[in-house]
């Protein structure tokens, strides 16, 4: 499962049109992989906020989350991750009759997850929480995320390239509006008792 991810960091091209031949029960199996990959950033953000901590300006007061906390936020994090591949992948999949493509829920939720690939892995620098570096690497992983989306989706779908960059584009949109909804879900949750705590120390 993880080999066609690592397929798709390399060589994209290749990658993409390896998934694009699969039979549907390796879909189907793949489908499972949004679960299993969105599980890493989770721990290493937990792990990181909890025991590691990080320091604010040239302050060398430590700052971390309460174990309770830091599971809490880290739960948050894995369901939004899982939820919003979903909603992506969903959107694929509805959007694909009108671009011209055949589709399934499964499929679309495929390319969705595969496409997130290099977010889930840099979200392991959560391990280590130092702001500039992880929205340095932040911003290299939405990047390569978003040529992949651009890339495989006319592959996978068989459609022709403007076609296809017409699709990517209308799903990029879509996950931009999803990403504002997650942040205003996340300030309402915190003005519910859901805001992080810290340690004393």
């Amino acid at each position: 499962m993880i080999h066609y991810g690592f397929e798709l960091m390399v060589r994209p091209r290749k990658g993409w049109q390896t998934i694009a031949e699969l039979p549907d029960s390796l879909i189907k199996a793949l489908s499972l992989y949004p679960f299993f990959l969105a599980a890493f950033p989770s721990l290493a953000w937990y792990f990181g906020t909890s025991q590691i901590g990080w320091t604010v300006g040239n302050s060398n007061v430590v700052t971390r989350l309460t174990e309770v906390s830091a599971i809490e936020l880290s739960l948050m994090f894995y369901a939004a991750m899982v939820l919003a591949v979903v909603i992506i992948g969903y959107s694929i999949h509805w959007m694909s009759e009108t671009y011209g493509a055949e589709s399934t829920m499964t499929r679309g939720i495929v390319i969705s997850a595969l496409a997130c690939t290099p977010l889930f892995v840099a979200g392991t620098v959560g391990l280590y929480p130092l702001l500039w570096l992880d929205f340095f690497i932040g911003i290299i992983a939405l990047a390569w995320a978003v040529y992949l989306l651009y890339l495989g989706i006319p592959i996978v779908m068989k459609i022709p390239q403007e076609r296809g960059f017409l699709f990517s584009s209308a799903i990029v949109a879509i996950a931009l509006v999803m990403f504002v909804c997650i942040l205003v879900v996340s300030i309402l949750l915190w003005e519910f008792g859901f805001a992080p705590q810290f340690t004393d120390q």
